[in-house]
């Protein structure tokens, strides 16, 4: 039995068990990284320098590409340096810290999916008072709802789980920290408190997929209804990524937060770990440029630019 005062750093998943696979997972690591971080920031630059883009739907990408860039660097970093140093190790206040913002920039980032929703929902159900609806100031305050929403929340969760004693050692099986692996450690009667903040909270935001679910239910009819197929296929280019994007995130989530203990492996648990937190950084960017003309334009736009310069 160890208590969690008397712990000093935990151990963290080891990807790799041979010196060659190591250095091929830092590889792989180090190519997903720089794909989210160049694909994110172009999206930035552009959104930003791009005046014709001052639109909130695009606002509303600029904050997601910032929640993508924040959780990418708060997992991938970590286990690209155990990799190239063959090492397991991580402080207790860097476990602390990496699970806050970790929390911190997922809860962002499902709040801004929701937020897009009602953007999409919006321009195509209710054109007449988009303007009305999705004023700048509306924005700048549903944005900052997010923003401050996601910070509570992870903060309430890094104080309880970190309250919690751990009575069964300090190896997570877990490539970051992670708040069910952390779970796993504790002594089984301390963490039904946990347990059930955790359950309100995916509570709470299954009650948001349904809020989703309604407004893509009466965005289709509404864009069914468009009588040209040219206004339905651009109606749909900007609805289905977002759809792909919020389902992806959402169910690979869910699943790993919700699914019993039976289902839980050396394998599977990082492999739904990495659905969630890797994948939707690196793929949203490609996702989102490829299916919009003005994005695209605007990027292609910037790099010009940018090699003119250099």
């Amino acid at each position: 039995m160890s208590n969690s005062s008397s712990i000093s750093h935990f151990l963290l998943l080891a990807l790799a068990d041979t010196r060659q696979l190591q250095l091929l997972h830092f590889c792989l690591l180090l190519a997903i990284s720089l794909a989210a971080l160049l694909g994110n920031g172009l999206i930035i630059s552009a959104v930003a320098c791009g005046h014709h883009l001052h639109t909130p739907m695009f606002f509303f990408l600029l904050n997601l590409a910032l929640t993508d860039l924040g959780s990418i660097c708060t997992t991938v970093p970590k286990a690209m340096h155990n990799s190239l140093w063959d090492t397991r190790t991580i402080s207790y206040t860097g476990c602390a810290a990496q699970l806050f913002f970790f929390a911190f920039f997922i809860s962002a980032e499902f709040s801004l999916l929701t937020i897009m929703c009602y953007d999409r929902y919006v321009s195509i159900c209710k054109p007449l008072h988009y303007g009305t609806l999705l004023g700048s100031r509306a924005c700048a305050h549903m944005a900052a709802a997010a923003w401050a929403s996601a910070f509570l929340h992870a903060l309430m969760h890094t104080a309880n789980t970190f309250a919690l004693p751990l009575c069964h050692g300090n190896a997570l099986g877990q490539f970051f920290c992670e708040i069910p692996a952390i779970l796993k450690l504790s002594c089984s009667n301390s963490s039904l408190r946990e347990l059930g903040l955790l359950v309100f909270s995916i509570c709470l935001e299954l009650g948001f997929v349904v809020v989703v679910v309604f407004s893509y239910v009466q965005i289709f009819r509404a864009v069914l209804r468009i009588p040209s197929e040219q206004g339905q296929h651009k109606a749909f280019s900007t609805c289905l990524p977002h759809l792909a994007v919020v389902f992806l995130f959402i169910t690979t989530g869910t699943f790993a937060y919700l699914k019993p203990p039976s289902l839980s492996s050396p394998s599977l648990d990082p492999a739904l770990s990495v659905l969630y937190s890797v994948v939707p950084p690196t793929l949203n960017p490609l996702i989102y440029s490829l299916r919009n003309k003005e994005l695209k334009s605007a990027v292609r736009s910037l790099m010009t630019a940018w090699l003119k310069q250099h």
